[in-house]
């Protein structure tokens, strides 16, 4: 008995690094691989969460919904909701820089926040919306674990293989390229804000996701769920921790941060009551203490962005090109 609740532990632990690894990706898109200050990653989160609620959830007095449609109705819905709540956000903010553009999406996921508190016909208010159908919930519950498991495991690796695949595009060589050096690309003829748009919404619709998957094992989403502490911060700390510009270092970071939270969780319970409720901060310590080491000492991460072979093979074109112009032809040797 005790090695079933450890097993069912450790596929909670899974289901939640699975889900935070998508949304560190999702960061990773924005900040990782374009530049973009996105720290309003709870609102995106807080719009997946809620459409995927509202339309696959029963009906409720005082509540729109009452639809529901079928789960992966509601993922999918969830990231159209978030890229086009994020189209007109991001055409507003992205013309700002840096700490201008983090303080600008704060407020944006704050008033999001505010929002979704206040407005009870559409989101339940306080009280949120609760009997959220989970996949397989008909199942022991085992294994409806280990089934949603599988789906968080199946997004993730679908989220991943589409971000590589974008990267080795030239869509994706063209947005390290605004990233490093803005003025090179725009002077190339680039047109920077309407790149810079396409990573905005593209990694606020996977953050959508991310919101809606959690949602639905929840069963229930109400506003404290979307504390910037969980929901934003901590998935900068886990991007920064792993590698900001590498998938691999992202997924890493979450690993890293989950399993160190798990372990002090089980610390703390272990603790007396009186002492155990300050005991939680120790996590939050921990966490930091890491953090401030790993960027004193490896400051690009854990596992740090690679060289680009394309970047590699770009310049020894050109290397070549120079070299043959320089030497003369034949005929001009004639």
């Amino acid at each position: 008995m005790e090695l079933l609740g450890y097993l069912n532990y450790a596929v909670y632990m899974a289901i939640f690094i699975g889900i935070y690894a998508i949304l560190a990706l999702a960061l990773n898109i924005q900040w990782g691989f374009t530049g973009l200050f996105n720290a309003g990653v709870a609102g995106f989160f807080a719009v997946g969460a809620y459409t995927s609620a509202i339309l696959t959830s029963a009906a409720a007095e005082g509540r729109l919904g009452g639809y529901e449609l079928p789960v992966i109705v509601g993922w999918l819905a969830s990231m159209l909701a978030a890229g086009a709540i994020a189209w007109p956000i991001g055409k507003i903010c992205l013309r700002f820089r840096s700490d201008y553009l983090a303080i600008a999406t704060i407020g944006i996921a704050e008033i999001i926040r505010l929002v979704i508190k206040s407005e009870g016909w559409l989101t339940g208010g306080a009280r949120g919306i609760s009997k959220i159908p989970r996949p397989f919930s008909d199942f022991e519950y085992l294994y409806t674990q280990l089934s949603y498991l599988a789906l968080v495991m199946i997004a993730l690796f679908l989220v991943y293989y589409m971000i590589e695949r974008q990267l080795k595009a030239p869509w994706g060589r063209m947005m390290r390229a605004i990233r490093d050096n803005e003025a090179a690309a725009n002077a190339m003829g680039k047109n920077i804000e309407a790149r810079r748009l396409q990573a905005f919404v593209f990694g606020s619709a996977i953050m959508g996701l991310g919101g809606a998957m959690l949602a639905h094992y929840y069963r229930s989403i109400t506003p404290e769920a979307i504390d910037p502490m969980i929901a934003t911060f901590l998935v900068w700390i886990m991007l920064i921790l792993g590698g900001s510009g590498n998938n691999k270092g992202a997924i890493l970071g979450v690993v890293v941060v989950w399993i160190i939270w798990s372990m002090s969780e089980f610390v703390t319970d272990s603790l007396p009551a009186e002492y155990a409720i300050k005991a939680k901060y120790l996590r939050i310590f921990i966490i930091g203490l890491l953090l401030q080491l790993v960027l004193r000492f490896r400051p690009e991460g854990i596992l740090p962005e690679t060289a680009k072979s394309s970047t590699s093979t770009s310049d020894q074109q050109t290397s070549n090109n120079n070299k043959g112009e320089a030497e003369p032809s034949p005929a001009q040797s004639a």
